[in-house]
């Protein structure tokens, strides 16, 4: 008994740090599980990851300022999510380009950019704090930008969730009623950069939308409902989150990496047993239902 004490709460009793981050990673899950539900809803999943890359070049140059400072690297990273969309959005809209396909180009510009400007003036480590995260250095300035976005997060999508479920399924009924979807849309663009921006400081801008993106996509196996989705999917955040910590700091590996794989495995175990159109349900239905 004392040594299953040991192992699965012993580290977070013993160390100021483990419990740090596991309070960090547990104020993300609470706040970005329903951004990761949005972004699958509205098909913005790689637009998502676009985002978290386009951080890097504004993070690089608050970091070339002020060093490894997390309001320095944390601003200037918001500032570069919010442009790359920003810039996005206005050339899908004047030019035939998709947004989705001004998305990518803006974010391989920046990443490539970002890299350079780290490398130029910085380190290799400090390029793989930065492009990995280092959750288990949470300091208490930290732990606020954590808890102050998840509050923002839910505090705005609270007031936008109405519209966007609208926008989400029938985007002409805002029109109709003369409200601008584009208002919403950006809304929500900027809570999501938000988001990856408290995420990138945990657990680096290339793991940043895994733990945003994966526990909602495992929660879609469960439920359709998208209240449902966001309360499935804050769990599994949560799950992934202590699971992940506990393997980290028991098998030496790196913290972030090992989050999100534990959240890659909650969805091929969600792919492959959940409720909803997974694995089970499709070899248990008859074979005339099939196709």
């Amino acid at each position: 008994m004392q040594a299953l004490y040991d192992f699965l709460l012993g580290p977070f009793v013993e160390f100021g740090f483990m419990r740090r981050a596991l309070v960090a990673c547990l104020a993300l899950s609470v706040g970005s599980s329903t951004i990761g539900v949005f972004l699958i809803l509205r098909r913005m999943s790689l637009m998502g990851d676009a985002l978290a890359h386009s951080l890097l070049p504004g993070a690089a140059v608050g970091f070339l300022l002020g060093g490894l400072s997390l309001p320095a690297m944390g601003a200037g990273g918001f500032a570069a999510g919010i442009l790359v969309a920003l810039l996005s959005g206005v050339v899908a809209r004047y030019t035939s380009l998709r947004e989705d396909a001004s998305f990518a180009a803006s974010y391989l510009t920046a990443l490539a950019l970002g890299v350079t400007m780290i490398s130029l003036r910085g380190s290799s480590v400090d390029l793989m704090h930065i492009l990995f995260g280092s959750i288990l250095a949470v300091d208490d300035l930290s732990l606020l930008l954590v808890a102050t976005t998840a509050t923002i997060t839910l505090v705005g999508m609270a007031i936008i969730y109405r519209p966007l479920v609208v926008e989400c399924f029938n985007p002409g009924f805002l029109v109709a009623m003369g409200e601008r979807g584009a208002i919403f849309h950006y809304a929500f663009l900027a809570l999501a950069v938000l988001n990856m921006v408290a995420a990138f400081q945990a657990i680096g801008t290339l793991m940043a939308l895994g733990l945003v993106l994966l526990p909602a996509i495992a929660a879609s196996f469960w439920t359709r409902d998208v209240a449902s989705m966001a309360l499935v999917a804050a769990p599994i955040a949560l799950f992934s989150s202590y699971v992940g910590l506990l393997v980290s700091f028991h098998s030496d590996l790196p913290s972030g990496p090992s989050i999100v794989l534990t959240a890659a495995a909650c969805y091929i175990a969600s792919l492959l047993l959940g409720a909803r159109d997974s694995v089970r349900q499709r070899l248990s239905r008859p074979a005339h239902l099939h196709g």
